[in-house]
């Protein structure tokens, strides 16, 4: 087997579609915020973003609840040039930060932590 996507499944479709694309700077490879999915190139995986209501659809989870209070279930991890950098062009484009960048050296790395317009959490992350 071998990982090529990770598929986020969100409800806020179009603004995440401009937020991977505008804010986080990913090339879109397939898709447009119009349609029902779309992804990005990420180097060696595929970010995808699909609708959370038609994966329900396709799974026969629609009964389900679409949201619920809980502790984050997946967490984006993307590793950059600097930390700080990355910090101060995304705070400068309007991004909320969780976490200011920190050295953790038990985790070996600088990390700064943010949230997307559906609030999945993402890692930026730098080698210490």
């Amino acid at each position: 087997m071998k990982l090529t996507h990770t598929r986020l499944l969100v409800t806020h479709f179009v603004e995440c579609v401009r937020f991977y694309r505008d804010v986080v700077n990913l090339e879109i490879n397939w898709g447009t915020e119009d349609g029902n999915y779309v992804s990005y190139n990420t180097g060696n995986t595929i970010l995808a973003l699909f609708k959370r209501h038609l994966m329900a659809q396709a799974v026969g989870a629609s009964d389900k609840p679409a949201h619920a209070d809980c502790q984050d279930r997946v967490a984006l991890i993307f590793e950059v040039d600097s930390v700080d950098e990355t910090y101060r062009q995304l705070k400068a484009k309007g991004v909320q930060f969780v976490t200011e960048p920190t050295d953790r050296p038990d985790w070996g790395i600088r990390a700064a932590h943010f949230r997307d317009p559906d609030g999945n959490l993402i890692e930026v992350y730098t080698d210490l």
